[in-house]
Parts: C-alpha cells; sequence; structure tokens
C-alpha cells in the first residue's frame, strides 16, 4: 500500500486528491497549516502533519516513508500588490517542498500547476505542452506559478523524478472557486458576457484532476507537464450558464464588450498601483482574460503517454451538482439581481 504526502489537502483539488486516495486505500499524509485543516484532512482519511510550506522540518519528516508527494498547495487570490505573499508560498514553498522531498528520498513528486503559466499576451488557441513561458503574464498568481513549475520541473532527476499537472476551470463537487464567484457575481448584477461569451474555453472536473494527477504520479516522464481536460471545449456561456443553473440560478442576459472590460480592469489594476487605493480593484485583467476570451488546451500527450482518459463528463458533474441541491431541499429557482456595475468574471 503506497504512502502519498500532500500539500493543500483542506482545499479543493487537494481535497478531492485525499478522497481518491482513501477510496483506493492507500495511505495519505497531509500538510496542515492550522486547527480547521487538520480537521479537514483528517475528515478525508488522511494523516495530519502540522506545518506550512515554509516549515522544512515538518514537511522532511511528513514525507518520510511516503513513495509520492502531490504538491497542490498554493496562494490563489490577490493582486499584483500581493506579489511577495504569493511569491513566498508558491515559489520558496515550492523549493522547500522539493528540499523535503530530496532529505527524506521520496521518488517522485507532481506539482498541481495551471494553464495560466503559458499564458501572457495572446489567448491560449489550441494550446499543447510546446507553448513557451512568456516574458509577461495577467497577474501574480500566474506569473509565481509559472516560475514554481520551471523550479520543479528543472529539478527533476532519477533519483526524484517531478512532473507537472495543468488543469483548467476546475469545477465540480466542493468547488471554492469557480461557481462561488459566479454565483456572487450574478446575484449583485455584476456578471457581463464578454463580447457574448461564445468563445469556447476547455474546462476540468475535480475528478477529472485528480484522475491526471494520480495518472502522471505513476507513469509522468520526469521533467515534463500536462495539460488534463474534460475533452473538447464548449462555449464559456453555456458552461457558465449550466453551473448556474445547479443552484437554481438564471443567468444574466448583460454583455460587455471584451476591449471595453479589458481597459476598465487594466485602468483600475493601473491606478490601485499607483495610489495605491485600499482593498481590491472592482475587476481585475487575470479575471476578464480567464472568462472572457479563448482557451482551448490539447491535452493529448496525457491520454496517448499516461492513459488519462476525463472520466467525469460535464453532463455528469452537472447532474451532480443539481442532485446535491435537491437532497439539500433547495428552492427550484433564483433570479439574478440588475445592476450597472461593470464585469466580472471568476477564475
Amino acid at each position: 500500500m503506497r504512502t502519498v504526502f500532500v500539500t493543500g489537502g483542506s482545499g479543493f483539488v487537494g481535497g478531492a486528491l485525499l478522497d481518491a486516495l482513501a477510496e483506493r486505500g492507500e495511505t495519505a499524509r497531509a500538510l496542515a497549516r492550522s486547527p480547521a485543516a487538520e480537521a479537514a484532512v483528517a475528515a478525508r482519511g488522511a494523516v495530519p502533519v502540522r506545518g506550512d510550506l515554509a516549515d522544512l522540518d515538518a514537511m522532511t519528516a511528513g514525507m518520510r516513508g511516503a513513495e509520492l508527494v502531490v504538491h497542490s498547495g498554493a496562494r490563489l487570490s490577490g493582486g499584483w500588490a500581493d506579489l511577495d505573499a504569493f511569491l513566498r508560498t508558491n515559489v520558496d514553498g515550492s523549493r522547500t517542498v522539493l528540499q523535503a522531498a530530496r532529505s527524506a528520498g521520496v521518488p517522485r513528486l507532481v506539482l498541481v500547476s495551471t494553464e495560466q503559466v503559458v499564458l501572457g499576451e495572446r489567448p491560449l488557441v489550441d494550446a499543447d505542452e510546446t507553448w513557451p513561458y512568456p516574458a509577461r503574464w495577467p497577474g501574480p498568481y500566474a506569473r509565481t506559478k509559472a516560475e514554481a513549475e520551471r523550479l520543479v520541473l528543472a529539478a527533476s532527476t532519477p533519483e526524484l523524478a517531478t512532473v507537472a499537472v495543468r488543469p483548467r476551470m476546475v469545477w465540480g463537487r466542493g468547488d471554492t472557486t469557480l461557481l462561488p464567484a459566479l454565483l456572487a457575481a450574478t446575484r449583485s448584477g455584476k456578471l457581463r458576457w464578454v463580447d457574448g461569451g461564445g468563445h469556447l474555453t476547455s474546462t476540468t472536473h475535480v475528478r477529472n484532476a485528480v484522475e491526471g494527477i494520480l495518472a502522471a504520479a505513476e507513469r509522468g516522464r520526469g521533467g515534463e507537464p500536462y495539460f488534463v481536460t474534460d475533452g473538447a471545449p464548449m462555449p464559456f456561456r453555456e458552461f457558465a450558464t449550466g453551473l448556474l443553473a445547479t443552484q437554481g440560478v438564471a443567468a444574466p442576459t448583460d454583455v460587455v464588450s471584451g476591449r471595453v472590460a479589458r481597459a476598465v480592469a487594466g485602468g483600475a489594476g493601473a491606478l490601485w498601483r499607483l495610489l495605491p487605493l485600499p482593498g481590491r480593484p472592482p475587476v481585475d485583467l487575470t479575471s476578464v482574460r480567464l472568462v472572457g476570451e479563448t482557451c482551448t488546451l490539447k491535452d493529448g500527450r496525457a491520454r496517448r503517454w499516461l492513459g488519462y482518459e476525463g472520466h467525469v463528463t460535464r453532463e455528469q458533474g452537472l447532474a451532480e451538482l443539481r442532485s446535491d441541491r435537491s437532497h439539500a431541499g433547495m428552492p427550484p429557482t433564483s433570479r439574478p439581481s440588475t445592476g450597472s456595475a461593470g464585469p466580472e468574471g471568476a477564475g
């Protein structure tokens, strides 16, 4: 029975991974930086290891005897004003994870990455793993995840094989990011369809992301990244409308020009950086780009080399979310409020 050490186990993807490991009968240890995180990972069948991504000793001790490390812990939200915090968590934290894995003698490490590591000034259209890292990224999350991915993949050796898995727009049961943000933006009247919302997007159900992680752990080639998706892309508006409908929320009809949305987001970001102003801008360029432009990914490398299939279809994932809400006894529908605020999305 394999032992797996997981960072980010109290989060969305990390938690789903712990569920899958428990179902497979594998022993999981999970880094937990607070009592709440300890309780969350223990509830999913993992052994909590108290510490954070800066705690080399705790991680080294937790990794001893493990055959695999999955590094899914990361800082997700914030703006350029928070760059130092992003660097500490996403880059320095990944460096410490690598150091701990080497010290503990772990043979394989999988980094949970993102398509944003290759998102530069042009949209990702039919992108595969040959796309280069750009010179500039739209936000600090993308930049620091790219730095972390380059660091981790460059560290691959025969003694410690390192691979990266890049899901896109992860969704499904337990979602703490995409669906909550869509709901909040819709109910506040801030959600607008950029250029009508008909642009194509790739997506990755959370259990498909976990499938990709485990496939990469078993068959991934050291030093290589792998995209994993739900298969063929679909129009973003259709996908988001389906997600909202699972919660009984009707999608808005308001549209905004992509040029206007990007100009507003870029201007707000510049204003907040220059003054600086308190809080966060009402809309940011990263969010506008993530939901307001084409993003289609090719995951053929994972399907050919890893045996990845993407077992959960979008229809199955949406049906599961509808069923969860029905079992919770929620009312059948609610209408979004209307308002005049600018565009807002979820990344």
